[in-house]
């Protein structure tokens, strides 16, 4: 039992110390289809991991969005908007983490690892896995983004069970 605890408190302090330095892997850097067009997914877990920690030796993971994504939507807010899921211009910390329930504007019927989700309180979220989920399609259904471990969202449609990392985008 104390081999479990000690390995699962080394492993805790391994992804906390990698979430601190501020390291992207791939995977969240890249939508599913660029991380799909690039080859990516043919590579097995031993191999994506060599390849993340070479690019974090070089420090190419660090690179800015590229311009009209998250970081500029984010700029482009009023004040006194909802600002839950985006991150603040000063000193990088999001804005309050709690719970957001709203309804997704028109037809949706899944997604598939590159889905924009447009909420009818004017939120835009992208999707941040490469996950797929296929239903038949519905109109305007109940979204709920929650909170998750890591400064991360997860989004779910009201009546199923299925979920995905989201990012805010505006």
């Amino acid at each position: 039992m104390n081999r479990f605890i000690i390995a699962f408190l080394t492993l805790l302090i391994a992804i906390t110390v990698s979430a601190a330095d501020g390291f992207s892997s791939l995977e969240e850097q890249m939508t599913g289809k660029e991380f799909s067009a690039a080859g990516l997914e043919k590579l097995s877990q031993p191999e994506l991991d060599a390849l993340n920690a070479w690019i974090r030796s070089r420090s190419l993971a660090t690179l800015d969005a590229p311009k009209g994504t998250a970081s500029t939507a984010a700029a482009a807010t009023e004040p006194g908007e909802d600002r839950r899921g985006l991150k603040s211009d000063d000193d990088e910390e999001e804005a309050e983490r709690t719970t957001i329930t709203s309804n997704l504007v028109g037809k949706f019927s899944g997604w598939d690892g590159q889905t924009t989700f447009k909420l009818k309180n004017g939120m835009v979220w992208v999707q941040a896995d490469k996950d797929k989920f296929y239903i038949k399609e519905i109109r305007n259904p109940e979204v709920i983004i929650e909170p998750a471990m890591f400064g991360a969202w997860r989004l779910r449609i009201e009546g199923h069970d299925a979920d995905c990392k989201v990012k805010r985008i505006q």
